[in-house]
C-alpha cells in the first residue's frame, strides 16, 4: 500500500487535472445534447498528440515503432468509426452544431485510456528497463495507437456528418 501512496504523491497535479477534465468530459457524453465540432476534437486531439508524444518519449522513432503505432491506430479508427455510425445524429449548420445522442462508450474508453497510459508511464519511471522488453513495447504502442485511433474514428463521423449537412 505505501507503493501506490508513493505513486501517487509523485504524480504531477496536471495529471489529476487531465483525469477530471477527461471524466467530466465522459460524463457529459452519457447525455444527448448539441455540441460544435470543434468541442467534438477536443478529446481525440489530445490523445493523439498524447500518443505521439508517448511514442517519441518512450520508444523513439524508428520505422518499426511508428508502423506498429498506425496499425493500432487504424484499427482504432475502423472500431471508433464502427460505434458512432450507427448512432442518429442531426446536424445544424446554421447553428454549427452537431445533435448527438447519448455515448456510453466515452467515459469507458477515457477511463480505461488514461489508466492504460498512466501505468505505462508509471512503470517507465519505476523500472524504465521493463518498457524496453518486446512486449511490454509492442503492448504501450498498440494501446497508445488503438486508444487515439478510437477516438479519431468517433471524430471523423461527426465530421462527415457534419460535412454532409446541407448548409444554412
Amino acid at each position: 500500500m505505501g507503493f501506490l501512496i508513493q505513486i501517487l504523491r509523485h504524480t504531477p497535479v496536471w495529471v489529476y487535472v487531465l483525469f477530471v477534465y477527461l471524466a467530466w468530459r465522459g460524463i457529459n457524453a452519457c447525455r444527448p445534447g448539441d455540441t460544435s465540432l470543434a468541442k467534438l476534437a477536443v478529446i481525440p486531439l489530445l490523445f493523439l498528440v498524447w500518443g505521439l508524444y508517448e511514442v517519441a518519449r518512450m520508444y523513439g522513432w524508428s520505422a518499426a515503432t511508428f508502423g506498429i503505432w498506425c496499425v493500432a491506430f487504424l484499427v482504432g479508427a475502423g472500431i471508433g468509426f464502427a460505434i458512432v455510425r450507427v448512432m442518429p445524429l442531426s446536424v445544424d449548420r446554421r447553428r454549427g452544431v452537431i445533435h448527438r445522442p447519448a455515448d456510453y462508450t466515452v467515459l469507458p474508453l477515457i477511463l480505461l485510456a488514461f489508466g492504460t497510459k498512466y501505468a505505462l508511464n508509471v512503470t517507465a519511471i519505476v523500472s524504465p528497463q521493463t518498457l524496453r522488453d518486446p512486449d511490454m513495447r509492442i503492448l504501450g504502442l498498440v494501446a497508445s495507437g488503438l486508444f487515439a485511433g478510437i477516438f479519431v474514428g468517433k471524430f471523423a463521423v461527426y465530421a462527415r456528418a457534419y460535412q454532409r449537412a446541407p448548409a444554412g
